[in-house]
């Protein structure tokens, strides 16, 4: 099972402590693939997350997706990072757009924060929910 995440860069603090149980459930339920971004408070906690539960579950893999090299190459560990196939050939101002798109694509899950209906991260989540993924919206929790 690979589940992607896809939330509002600016989320709430008060939700990462739902975000780690949520995300060890699923460890506990089988989820051993994780894939995450690189843009915002949502996925900097998520990637927070994944880092701590990784000590106690070592056979869980994350990967931060990442659209372009970061300007503070410091921020994360070379195995911890990919840059998709092919993101080299896009404008640079669809490579966010190419990398959720290739999450989606590999996701059979996707945990969430999404409390608009407008913005990237609802665009990810019902491209990933028309392709029968399931979602958890930690939103609407």
């Amino acid at each position: 099972m690979i589940c992607a995440f896809f939330g509002h860069r600016d989320c709430p603090d008060s939700i990462k402590s739902k975000l780690f149980e949520t995300i060890k459930s699923q460890i506990e339920q089988g989820t051993t693939q994780f894939y995450v971004g690189n843009n915002g408070k949502f996925d900097a906690m998520v990637l927070s997350c994944l880092r701590e539960l990784k000590k106690e579950y070592p056979e869980i893999h994350y990967t931060v997706v990442l659209a372009y090299i970061p300007k503070n190459s410091g921020i994360y560990q070379p195995e911890e990072t990919i840059i998709p196939e092919g993101i080299e050939l896009v404008p640079k101002h669809f490579a966010i757009d190419f990398r959720n798109r290739n999450m989606v694509e590999k996701a059979d899950m996707v945990i969430a924060y999404v409390s608009r209906s407008v913005g990237g991260a609802a665009k990810y989540v019902n491209k990933a929910k028309s392709k029968g993924a399931k979602i958890i919206n930690l939103a609407k929790e």
